[in-house]
């Protein structure tokens, strides 16, 4: 089954497409190996990452994803916040405004994989500034975590799919309603 909502608008979408690297409810991993971590790169715009990397760079790819995906979740752990500004402290420089007056944090990597968790990070902290990135959510399926933008009118959306997610959410939940033994019996 596919995810049928729509990407994330904006610099979000780089955020969201990079976190959905991996369908782990399903287990796939476009980073699972090398080859697949250049073929997603390069399909997804970022050509010359996708020709410098090597294994580190795939591993270290993987580690962002993961500690984005539990920032976004709610549930980063200090091990998770130490990735993300590492790596923040080592491919961000300070923040400036474009031309047309907007707030950038912009890249200042060294190497082409650098540059892409450069932007996903940037855009990411700059969105967050600016509160744009509350729509930008992980999946509460603990499984799953697939990144969705909410377009709900209350924002309140918590499954990337009602019919997959949510779905097992409900059923779990009735299942363990029916297996508990009932007072009085």
């Amino acid at each position: 089954m596919a995810y049928e909502r729509r990407a994330a608008p904006g610099a979000l979408e780089r955020v969201e497409a990079f976190g959905n690297s991996a369908r782990l409810l399903y287990g796939e991993d476009a980073w699972a190996d090398l080859a697949g971590a250049r073929a997603w790169l390069g399909g997804h715009g970022w050509e010359r990452a996708a020709r410098a990397a090597g294994e580190a760079d795939r591993a270290a790819l993987v580690a962002v994803r993961e500690a984005l995906r539990a920032h976004l979740a709610g549930t980063a752990a200090a091990d998770d916040r130490a990735v993300l500004d590492g790596w923040a402290g080592r491919v961000l420089a300070p923040p400036r405004w474009s031309a047309e007056g907007r707030p950038v944090l912009p890249v200042a990597a060294a190497s082409p994989v650098e540059e892409v968790v450069g932007e996903v990070l940037g855009a990411l902290l700059t969105e967050e500034l600016a509160g744009g990135r509350a729509r930008l959510k992980a999946c509460r399926l603990p499984e799953c975590r697939w990144l969705f933008y909410d377009r709900s009118p209350a924002a309140n959306s918590v499954w990337c799919s009602m019919e997959i997610c949510g779905a097992r959410h409900k059923m779990r939940s009735y299942r363990t309603r029916r297996a508990a033994p009932t007072r009085g019996t």
